[in-house]
């Protein structure tokens, strides 16, 4: 076991901590609503969940850009839907889905009680590929910043995970290991493959329903941590 071992902890935030899918429902059906698209929410976040996911693959991987990442996972979804939308009107709801998704902040069951549980003992930080500005403010917003020593995300590195360059700066700001490092995320890709290709210690958190793999464990509550720290 590796709880001797370790002293920092890093998380991923989306999906880990922050309730990406919730405050994403609740910013979709806010901006849906105040420019008249005619589209039922469930609807829309059946085919557009999938479509996002694949979209942040493709992002990850570097074949395509923010700002064709953020139209183009719209433009996917009303087109599954057979939506007719002026390409217009697109943008501007992608622009008012970053305004307002942070000003949601729906943390993931039991955040708050293993955060507090971890912190007196451990160093706590955060490796994102969401964007800079927009990840500070959910950290803030949502009132876990202080938590947290290291906040590492993909802009600040020029990669994004599973990019070995990530992690190495992460363990450099940090001032840490890998041997005395733990990841814990929800990506199998990003987060565990990353992390354990330069010597980490990782945990699963299988938000997504995935297979079993050998890769390192997977819990499916944020509690179960205490079970290895």
């Amino acid at each position: 076991m590796f709880k001797e071992l370790v002293t920092d902890v890093f998380f991923d935030l989306d999906h880990t901590l922050w309730d990406f899918e919730k405050n994403s429902a609740i910013t979709f059906n806010k901006i849906l609503l105040e420019n008249e698209v005619k589209v039922s929410l469930n609807d829309f976040l059946e085919v557009y969940i999938p479509i996002n996911l694949q979209y942040w693959k493709l992002f990850r991987e570097e074949k395509v850009t923010k700002k064709e990442l953020r139209f183009y996972r719209l433009k996917k979804a009303f087109d599954a839907l057979e939506y007719k939308i002026k390409e217009e009107l697109i943008i501007k709801l992608s622009e008012d889905y970053i305004v307002h998704l942070s000003s949601f902040n729906y943390l993931i069951p039991n955040t708050i009680e293993i955060l507090e549980y971890l912190k007196p003992n451990y160093n706590l930080h955060i490796i994102t590929n969401g964007f800079h500005n927009v990840q500070e403010k959910k950290l803030t917003n949502s009132n876990i910043r202080n938590y947290f020593n290291c906040v590492i995300d993909s802009e600040m590195a020029g990669v994004k995970k599973p990019n070995p360059k990530i992690f190495k700066l992460a363990l450099s700001k940090a001032n840490t290991t890998p041997e005395n490092s733990i990841m814990i995320g929800d990506s199998l890709e990003a987060d565990i493959l990353g992390a354990k290709a330069i010597g980490f210690h990782a945990l699963h958190i299988n938000a997504h329903n995935e297979a079993r793999h050998d890769y390192c464990d997977m819990i499916k509550d944020l509690n179960e941590i205490k079970k290895y720290l």
